[in-house]
């Protein structure tokens, strides 16, 4: 079995280590967090460590979860590698793309497996999304939000996260993996915008943006992202790829919420227009939840490590997208495209 250490209990931490007691593949030996959250029942008999080197120390695991604060994740999977662990980490990688080549780098030269946490790999939707959007042919534009309504213990998580990390950054890196994922070409060119909408962020942060990217095969991407209770809950979630042959999109019911977490994965409906052909319309409906999900997430990792997968392309792929998105940060500062 492989022994596993999860550092960081908030949302993800918490499915995280739920998918590693649940897989007869691992043995959960530890958790780490700062403070004693509420837990799924079946976690009850773990104890939760404050420290996360002391617990690195003792305990000597296999594989690291890294579901920390953004800012913290690069310093963990690089602490948590040199240890002798293969290391899954929460999205994004790092806070600047030097901290992500640095735990990309310090991987290969270990011979350590690093899957990074980009969900939507693993979601069969959205894979066949990625396929359809691909059967159609470039060149592409791609038209993605998520905003998020938030209120109460969400906005606080929403403002903590914005400390270090803005919306477009840590949603975003998601959304442009599936850019990437559609169309192989390169990114050449960002152009971000951003504002400030809450007293209670701080001044030199912005909790609404969006950001256009250019590819060079002509390719254009839009993301927007905003959160906060004053954000609206009309049309927070536009996923919609178009090329000259026709578009894929996703449909959601009208009463769907913004701050329902369980949207931010579903898709229920796929449309898939071809020009000059009737729309088709494929049913997500027996789609996997969020927990399965990080289940099969996880499931990856296990393969990852026992299979010895390379996992070049995965970790160059999480630098470009991370890449993309601290340009548009960068853009939105600076009010200055940002070549890449």
């Amino acid at each position: 079995m492989i022994r596993v250490m999860v550092a960081g209990l908030g949302t993800m931490g918490r499915s995280h280590a739920l998918a590693y007691h649940r897989n007869p593949a691992f043995d959960l030996v530890g958790l780490v967090n700062r403070s004693t959250p509420r837990l799924d029942p079946a976690l009850d008999g773990y104890a939760i460590e404050p420290d996360f080197h002391a617990a690195l120390d003792r305990l000597k695991p296999d594989l690291v979860n890294v579901s920390t604060y953004s800012d913290s994740h690069a310093d963990y999977a690089v602490a948590a590698i040199e240890a002798g662990a293969h290391v899954f980490v929460e999205k994004p990688l790092a806070t600047t793309v030097k901290d992500a080549r640095r735990v990309v780098d310090c991987a290969k030269a270990n011979g350590k497996k690093v899957v990074v946490g980009y969900i939507l790999r693993h979601h069969p939707s959205w894979m066949r999304l990625i396929a359809e959007a691909r059967s159609l042919g470039g060149p592409y534009v791609f038209r993605l939000n998520l905003n998020q309504q938030s209120s109460g213990p969400t906005w606080e998580v929403h403002k903590t996260l914005m400390r270090t990390t803005s919306p477009l950054v840590d949603c975003g890196v998601h959304y442009v993996d599936v850019m990437c994922q559609i169309t192989d070409a390169r990114p050449v060119e960002v152009r971000g915008m951003g504002l400030r909408l809450s007293d209670e962020i701080a001044p030199d942060m912005y909790n609404y943006g969006h950001f256009q990217v250019l590819f060079d095969d002509g390719s254009v991407g839009w993301y927007e992202a905003g959160w906060g209770p004053m954000m609206s809950d009309t049309a927070f979630f536009v996923k919609d790829v178009v090329s000259p042959k026709g578009a894929v999109s996703i449909k959601m019911p009208e009463s769907a919420r913004s701050d329902d977490h369980s949207t931010h994965t579903a898709t229920q409906t796929i449309r898939v227009h071809r020009v000059g052909q009737p729309d088709q319309d494929l049913s997500m409906a027996d789609e996997p939840g969020h927990q399965e999900l990080c289940e099969r997430e996880q499931a990856f990792v296990a393969r990852a490590i026992t299979e010895d997968l390379d996992l070049t392309r995965h970790m160059e792929d999480a630098v470009q997208s991370l890449a993309i998105c601290l340009a548009a940060d960068e853009s939105v500062r600076s009010g200055k495209p940002v070549k890449l």
